[in-house]
């Protein structure tokens, strides 16, 4: 490569890495994901925290079923799950038969449902719902999400926390910090084609200025990192609802040491307003493969034991079927949190299926808590800047 070349490509991307810097921008490659578990792998024990979200509003009440309660089927008359249908918990609930991995792992004891969650005030809008979720702020909109505020308060390593896919959710977008995007459309072959001229840019060179040094050595380090990492399985395309293929990418990052302590996943389809039961139960049979297999594979990784994977949707359905076998627009729901350092069981109060606030369900657990737990216990930070004062977490993990 000529000289007049090469230096105009390292003072350019030298500028290009600058002026990243200064937006915030959030994009990186897995190339760099290996990178970072080659030079500073994560801490033995770090807890790790995998966010899942269903998208559309899960029908909770089909999900976590009260078959034993004589309201469920009348609200339901063609709608609900016989008993002889349902994973049985107890003499009371039980699972939907697509989650047969999910029973497993509740038998096991690593997997905990917190029942009845929602916010004060439910609102029956997809897109202001999701927006506290997100944000965790139930009162006021607000411009930043419950991680972002965490990414804010505790560092400036871009990988703390990583999506998986570029768009980034509301949740994680800081005042001044926002998680990584990871892209996974790099090949194998791509990486290949450009190797002599990452070669020739990576080269020492005594007449570089000390920025050209600086971004010439980064090309030297991927290199290095990209041939100790040569025979890793690159991890698989990512597809609309490929939630396996998700979990797929977050299972090689946290099994080869990505130093990253959040990662966000999600499934969508969920608005079941007609023809629900096949569509929820195919939807729910997607989501138990792929958390299953990635709860099997955590439970037998160093870094793995110390990962705490949480599912929550928008909102719930109302108790009452409609018209088109269907469930419309709801409050509360099940959160679902699972991993080696989960403590099993039920945390909150069943919702009354008769005691309603005008045909929904009225809420027993705060979203919000169920964050204090993760960010307290799994995380290790101090909950008050994403979940504000006064929360408190409900003892479901170690």
């Amino acid at each position: 490569m000529p000289e007049i070349n090469r230096r105009k490509f390292l003072l350019a991307s030298a500028g290009v890495g600058a002026i990243g810097l200064v937006s915030g921008a959030a994009a990186v490659t897995w190339p760099d994901l290996m990178r970072a578990a080659d030079q500073r792998p994560i801490a033995a024990g770090a807890g790790i925290a995998v966010i899942i979200t269903l998208y559309g509003g899960n029908d909770g009440i089909n999900t976590v079923i009260p078959y034993a309660d004589g309201a469920y089927h009348d609200a339901r008359p063609e709608l609900s799950y016989a008993p002889t249908e349902v994973l049985h918990i107890d003499n009371d609930l039980g699972f939907n038969p697509a989650l047969k991995g999910l029973a497993t792992q509740w038998k096991s004891g690593r997997l905990a449902v917190v029942r009845g969650v929602s916010y004060p005030n439910p609102d029956h809008s997809h897109f202001r719902s999701m927006d506290i979720w997100q944000t965790a702020s139930p009162a006021e909109p607000v411009n930043t999400g419950w991680v972002g505020r965490w990414l804010d308060a505790t560092g400036d390593d871009p990988l703390r926390a990583v999506n998986i896919g570029a768009v980034l959710p509301p949740m994680a977008v800081g005042a001044k910090t926002t998680a990584a995007a990871l892209s996974t459309n790099q090949t194998p072959s791509s990486t290949a084609q450009f190797a002599p001229i990452t070669q020739a840019l990576g080269a020492p060179d005594g007449a570089d200025t000390p920025v050209m040094a600086a971004v010439s050595a980064s090309y030297r380090a991927a290199r290095t990192a990209d041939a100790a990492f040569h025979g890793l399985t690159a991890p698989p395309a990512i597809g609309a609802n490929s939630l396996v293929a998700q979990l797929d990418v977050i299972a090689a990052a946290i099994t080869s040491g990505v130093p990253t302590r959040l990662y966000m996943a999600s499934l969508g389809g969920f608005d079941t307003h007609a023809n629900e039961r096949g569509t929820q139960q195919r939807l729910l049979q997607t989501f138990d493969d792929a958390v299953t297999a990635f709860l099997q594979k955590m439970a037998n990784d160093e870094h793995g034991k110390s990962v705490v994977c949480v599912a929550y949707s928008e909102f719930g359905r109302r108790v009452h079927a409609n018209a088109s076998q269907g469930t419309d627009h709801g409050t509360a729901g099940p959160v679902f949190v699972a991993g080696v350092p989960v403590r099993g069981g039920f945390y909150g109060d069943e919702p009354s299926l008769t005691d309603l606030d005008n045909g929904d369900l009225k809420p027993t657990t705060d979203f919000r808590d169920v964050y204090y737990d993760v960010l307290a216990h799994t995380l290790g930070t101090d909950p008050t800047p994403s979940v504000g004062p006064g929360r408190r977490g409900i003892g479901m993990l170690a």
